[in-house]
């Protein structure tokens, strides 16, 4: 693939956005950027600057019991939720803290929870923590879980997202289709760059991608 490209977010210069153009598959669609969230969610530094700078946009919340985490983002939320316990954010947990958990998915690819983690998403206030989103597939997915669980959605929170909002729900965001004005989505029946015989680069996931050259 291409060098990538990065921004950082205003607020916080450790918040760094790595970007490569191109023509990619995900999951879901064919989109024209990688959006690379490797070093936000497994160096230390980074992971704590985008943990803490989405923190700031729940800091209005009242209680949050969990936050689920899609995509390998445990790390930046336990980051979050440190700082959203600093700030006084409570949670009505026994324990007085919250739970970071992430979900399983199955052979069908819906997310669910095992008997023994089920209590971390049962009554809970969940906040929902996504990398990326573009088709929002993924978290209507993690939405339909979390209800499905019997708990309630108080927030959405990425670290880049093309959707303001699934279901009603709004997502907070740190980089949005206002930093990337040209990123694209597209079926994977109805992509120009197929269309046009552009080269696939890599096929993507919230693990990575892998080359096709």
């Amino acid at each position: 693939m291409q060098g990538y490209k990065k921004m950082e977010y205003p607020r916080n210069n450790d918040v760094i956005l790595r970007y490569t153009p191109g023509h990619f598959i995900t999951p879901n669609s064919h989109v024209n950027y990688y959006i690379d969230m490797t070093d936000t969610k497994a160096r230390m530094k980074e992971a704590r600057a985008a943990g803490e700078s989405l923190a700031e946009l729940f800091l209005s919340s009242e209680i949050i019991d969990t936050i689920l985490c899609i995509n390998g983002t445990e790390v930046v939320g336990s980051y979050m939720a440190d700082k959203l316990t600093e700030a006084g954010i409570l949670s009505a947990n026994s324990h007085k803290t919250m739970y970071i958990t992430g979900p399983e998915v199955n052979v069908n690819g819906q997310m669910m929870f095992r008997d023994n983690n089920q209590h971390m998403i049962r009554e809970k206030k969940v906040l929902i923590l996504i990398d990326s989103a573009s088709t929002g597939s993924t978290l209507k997915s993690a939405i339909e879980s979390v209800r499905f669980f019997k708990g309630e959605i108080i927030g959405i929170a990425a670290i880049f997202s093309i959707a303001t909002k699934i279901d009603g729900i709004p997502i907070q965001t740190l980089f949005s289709i206002r930093d990337l004005p040209d990123y694209a989505s597209y079926t994977h029946e109805s992509c120009p760059l197929c269309a046009e015989g552009v080269p696939v680069d890599a096929i993507c996931n919230g693990f990575g991608y892998s080359t096709l050259q």
